[in-house]
């Protein structure tokens, strides 16, 4: 790994120098974008909306657009007067308890390593953020900005999580919490069976990312220039639940079945009609059902029911008169 930034842990007194790597990085499949007829590159140029003319990096600036078509400049050095005191130094402020850390406010992650003279401060530092289980909030500027951040322990490392300022969290504003929505007993005693038996301690080598295994399966076959085979389509859950209980009741016992059996549900496999979508039939059918009764005229009931009546009493006479009629409307 490259260090990305270098500085010093600074808590009181004691200074702590350390280099800056990126703990994370994404797995995704990347894609350029290219003419479809030939596969060519598809090329972007930076062209000034003014002159008209193609920009070099060097020459290009950031401006602050103030409406109306006026727009303010800023280069490099107007950036550098900042005074920005965390420019190379992690300020710690403060000792907080982990938990009262929204984790909606973790932003990116960095590892810390001790530079060869800082060591031991640095192992200080972290076995007592272990020992009072707290962790460390402080602010750095990483890339000319300003972050809040957290200090924590991650397998005997320090790990920099670099947090949103809280005005960057926006209000959770939707028209169901004021609503008056009654939730009974006997259904959250039954989602928490469901919960109780889903339950279990957390793995993260057990999750892959199957959507980007598949995609790389299709690049492959495309080299090789074999046919590419669609996976089998997953069964969706049905979007509105007609019976709650029954089909909790049915997550509750297919969860377990998966659970007495050593593995986890199979949420990828095909699973047959659960109670919801039974429910659902059956509603779709009893509403044919009325439709078609609504339809049938009711004026032609009786002269069914004394045909029947008649058919009853004489059999063998009324076959041979219904039949003939019949014949003669064919011919």
């Amino acid at each position: 790994m490259r260090a990305i930034w270098k500085g010093a842990v600074s808590f009181g007194l004691v200074s702590i120098g350390v280099k800056l790597y990126a703990a994370t990085e994404e797995k995704d499949i990347r894609f350029h974008q290219v003419h479809r007829t030939d596969g060519g590159r598809i090329r972007y140029k930076r062209v000034c909306s003014v002159c008209g003319e193609e920009v070099a990096y060097d020459d290009i600036a950031k401006g602050y657009d103030l409406g109306g078509g006026e727009m303010v400049v800023l280069t490099d050095e107007d950036f550098a007067d900042l005074p920005l005191a965390s420019t190379r130094a992690i300020d710690v402020h403060q000792f907080v308890p982990a938990e009262q850390v929204d984790p909606i406010l973790y932003n990116r992650a960095y590892y810390l390593e001790p530079e060869e003279v800082a060591a031991k401060p640095y192992v200080l530092l972290r076995d007592a953020l272990v020992a009072s289980n707290r962790v460390a909030i402080v602010k750095v500027a990483l890339r000319q900005k300003e972050q809040l951040a957290t200090l924590r322990v991650r397998d005997g490392v320090l790990v920099l999580n670099t947090m949103l300022w809280p005005d960057e969290v926006r209000e959770a504003d939707f028209g169901f919490l004021h609503e008056d929505i009654t939730v009974r007993r006997q259904e959250l005693e039954m989602a928490t069976s469901l919960i109780e038996s889903m339950s279990g301690d957390f793995h993260a080598e057990e999750y892959t990312d199957e959507y980007r295994a598949a995609l790389q399966r299709v690049i492959d076959a495309k080299v090789s220039g074999q046919e590419v085979v669609a996976p089998p389509e997953v069964e969706e859950a049905p979007s509105a639940a007609i019976d709650l209980m029954a089909a909790l009741r049915a997550s509750v016992e297919r969860a377990r079945a998966a659970r007495a059996a050593g593995g986890p549900p199979p949420e990828r496999e095909p699973v047959p009609p659960t109670p919801i979508t039974a429910a659902k039939s059956a509603k779709k059918a009893a509403k044919a059902t009325d439709e078609g009764e609504k339809k049938a005229p009711k004026k032609k009931a009786a002269p069914r029911k004394a045909a029947e009546e008649k058919a009853e009493k004489e059999p063998a006479k009324a076959a041979p008169k219904k039949a003939a009629p019949r014949a003669r409307r064919t011919a």
